[in-house]
């Protein structure tokens, strides 16, 4: 029987993922939707950029203060149960709150990665548009050579914040992308065995991050 394995996500493992929280933005009013993520874009970059906090020695100080920020824009819950889909509603309230930790780290931990990989990558934001309850903030990630990488972010209102529940990379949904894997494999051998693939993952990163070195960015 083949193997199944949990990885991230192309649009995650190239980056883009977090580019658009975490690289400098250069565009006009786009609407408060936009406002409130370029209010976090700031936040991180002085967070990566502050040479206290690239000391080896703040790494753990460092990635706290990124997940922060994260978890103010980002609705992890809402990303787990759309990530879940149809195998959601079956799990008892244990299995979605392991769940949904699980798959909260393995978001934050790609973020974080990428973001002490920021060399210097400009994004680009574009009008919002808004669909009833659905706005999406447009952007594009302006690379080094001048590549231009379209990344939309679907986001809910919450009271006065705006949060991301999607996030799509040149028309690649990054939970549609987690939804598929996290289906196959579901289907194929058990949700129990997916949880153990994702505590597994767990313990990989977090052994690569004690070793992990921030980015120096290049103008």
């Amino acid at each position: 029987m083949r193997t199944l394995q949990l990885q991230a996500p192309r649009v995650v493992r190239a980056g883009a993922f977090a580019a658009g929280i975490a690289f400098a933005a250069a565009a006009a009013w786009a609407g408060p939707a936009t406002d409130q993520l370029k209010e976090s874009v700031d936040r991180v970059l002085k967070i990566v950029q502050d040479p206290e906090l690239k000391k080896p020695q703040n790494g753990e100080k460092r990635r706290t203060q990124i997940r922060e920020v994260a978890r103010n824009i980002f609705d992890f819950e809402e990303m787990a149960k759309r990530a879940l889909a149809r195998h959601y509603a079956a799990r008892t309230p244990e299995q979605k709150k392991r769940f949904t930790e699980l798959f909260t780290d393995l978001l934050e931990n790609s973020y974080v990665s990428k973001i002490e990989s920021y060399g210097g990558e400009k994004i680009l934001y574009l009008p919002e548009q808004v669909e009833g309850d659905v706005t999406t903030v447009r952007s594009k990630l302006i690379t080094q050579r001048g590549t231009e990488i379209p990344i939309d972010y679907r986001m809910q209102k919450e009271g006065d914040r705006f949060r991301v529940y999607d996030v799509s990379i040149e028309g690649v949904s990054l939970v549609a992308n987690y939804r598929s894997q996290f289906n196959k494999i579901i289907t194929q051998s058990s949700f129990e065995e997916l949880l153990k693939k994702m505590e597994t993952k767990q313990l990989e990163v977090a052994e690569e991050q004690k070793t992990k070195k921030p980015a120096t960015a290049t103008q």
